[in-house]
């Protein structure tokens, strides 16, 4: 969903967190529709996966998980650099343990998700953060959940695919003038060029 880049070593100011919903497993709907996101469980029970806000205490791992998937917290986004770890957050939990974390950013009618991260691969919790996102996105009036990604990043494109969402636009080259504002590698997954950002949308 973000760009990689290298850790930039800033410190973190949590902001005040948007009331998220009280949604305890993956099995609650959007509008009554589910937003059209399709659940992938693989065999796990829809209560193995709870979701709860992001909160200050939370960094001690997120951090880190950031760093590993974007080589810092702060990621590039359609020229604007933004530190994931400052923003509003959901957590996906398992038997009390964190196992992912989806960062968001609201604007008047839509909903930027900024990150997506999983501590533990398969088991759910993607699926269960963009419901959980969704869902207090379109608590507070956003109508539509959108993000970027980068050509190389196939997983995503499939992923986000098969859970609802849709391209919605296609930045040539915005990588190129990107790596003006971080650290970002030539070569992503497959060895494939990064070079363009993918806008993928979901209506709620």
């Amino acid at each position: 969903m973000a760009m990689n880049g290298q850790s930039t070593g800033s410190s973190h100011t949590r902001v005040a967190s948007v009331s998220t919903p009280n949604l305890r497993t993956i099995g609650f709907a959007v509008n009554g529709q589910g937003a059209g996101i399709e659940k992938k469980n693989d065999g796990m029970a829809e209560s193995d996966i709870g979701i709860r806000a992001f909160v200050e205490s939370d960094l001690v791992w997120a951090v880190p998980l950031l760093e590993r998937d974007f080589a810092s917290s702060t990621v590039v986004s359609r020229g604007h650099v933004i530190d994931a770890a400052e923003l509003p957050g959901i957590v996906a939990v398992r038997e009390d343990e964190p196992v992912g974390l989806a960062t968001y950013r609201l604007n008047e009618d839509d909903c930027e998700m900024v990150s997506l991260n999983s501590v533990v691969e398969n088991i759910g919790a993607g699926t269960a953060l963009i419901e959980a996102v969704a869902t207090a996105a379109t608590a507070t009036g956003c109508r539509r959940l959108w993000l970027i990604t980068t050509n190389d990043n196939l997983h995503a494109l499939r992923f986000y695919q098969k859970r609802g969402f849709s391209l919605a636009a296609l930045y040539p080259k915005a990588v190129d003038q990107s790596r003006a504002l971080k650290d970002i590698p030539r070569l992503g997954a497959d060895g494939i060029p990064i070079r363009d950002e993918i806008e993928l949308e979901l209506w709620l």
